[in-house]
């Protein structure tokens, strides 16, 4: 029988959960910050420390043992626990909270701005612009994120499990469209209008393929088209750019940025919502993630945003999850 060391350096785990949750040594290595070989060495001596081989490594592809498989919670479970226990100890609570809002015209945005009138001066909140929450979330669990918004059941499935959320709104889904073109004149344009029609809804940008999933599902069977992939289009300045010059209508929700020369209308029949969630790291504890609670909360009482028009049309799986009502923070 292998003796197992029972001091197994954390720094070992963090190299494998990094492996085990990119299945990709390079990407691993990048994410963590340190040199491909370096990554492989601590693997190598956790296998070595277990008395097991923990992935199958071909020159294609990386795939986790069984005792990878069996190690991966255990090894989860340790490294939040370190966390937590640093985050206890570290002063983190007077650390600038970093927050992923999406876009400066965002649900994000006006969270973050109604959790800073509730904050005194000694506690700063910092903002980030991710295109995407699938793209945030990796950072959110490498820890270069705090808090981030997006459709969380969106994600992969292992993603979320490792992240906290709550629904803080239904953002109705809207297209935008030329002022040119003839639908552009209704005041809401029902689906069943667009048939025919392609529209870009952000194909081939993996940070926000939460988002491409819903309008791939909104356009299934309704005769619309999606857009043929292209590269992540960075910054809004960029984004009207493009969008100008290949004459997209955009797939895009009621909070979105003023493109010249279009109008944003909702759709109709049915009333397609978007859900968003407020995202944010496992064992995180910091006035300012309160006080985005107490805010999210205050805006979707104010403001309706969890109110669901009767017939309302939602993604799978959010279509049958039961919602969970939003909490006042403390």
């Amino acid at each position: 029988m292998v003796r197992v060391n029972r001091d197994i350096e954390p720094r070992l785990l963090r190299a494998f959960t990094a492996v085990a949750d990119e299945l990709h040594f390079t990407r691993a290595a990048a994410r963590l910050y340190v040199a491909q070989q370096a990554l492989s060495r601590d693997i190598r001596r956790l296998e070595r420390e277990l008395g097991a081989e923990l992935f199958v490594r071909t020159t294609r592809q990386v795939a986790l043992t069984a005792a990878g498989e069996r190690l991966l919670p255990y090894a989860r479970r340790v490294l939040q626990a370190q966390d937590d226990l640093a985050a206890a100890f570290s002063g983190a609570e007077h650390r600038p909270l970093l927050v992923d809002v999406g876009a400066p015209v965002s649900t994000g945005s006006q969270v973050l701005t109604e959790a800073r009138h509730r904050l005194g001066p000694e506690t700063e909140l910092v903002a980030r612009f991710h295109s995407g929450l699938a793209g945030a979330a990796a950072e959110l669990l490498a820890g270069r994120l705090d808090v981030s918004f997006g459709r969380a059941h969106g994600l992969d499935p292992a993603v979320l499990a490792r992240l906290e959320h709550r629904l803080i709104r239904y953002e109705r889904i809207a297209v935008v469209l030329r002022e040119d073109h003839p639908p552009a004149r209704l005041e809401e344009i029902p689906l069943s209008a667009l048939a025919g029609e392609t529209l870009y809804a952000a194909a081939g940008n993996p940070t926000t393929t939460e988002w491409t999933d819903l309008a791939a599902q909104l356009f299934a069977g309704r005769g619309i088209a999606m857009a043929e992939p292209f590269p992540e289009i960075e910054g809004d300045e960029e984004f009207i750019r493009v969008v100008t010059k290949r004459r997209w209508s955009v797939l895009a929700s009621e909070v979105f940025i003023h493109l010249p020369g279009t109008v944003l209308r909702p759709l109709t029949g049915p009333v397609p919502l978007s859900p968003v969630s407020m995202v944010w790291r496992k064992g995180l504890v910091h006035p300012g993630l309160d006080a985005l609670h107490a805010a999210a909360h205050a805006l979707a009482t104010t403001s309706g945003w969890l109110h669901r028009p009767p017939g309302a049309w939602l993604p799978s799986p959010e279509a049958g999850v039961m919602v969970r009502d939003l909490r006042t923070a403390e």
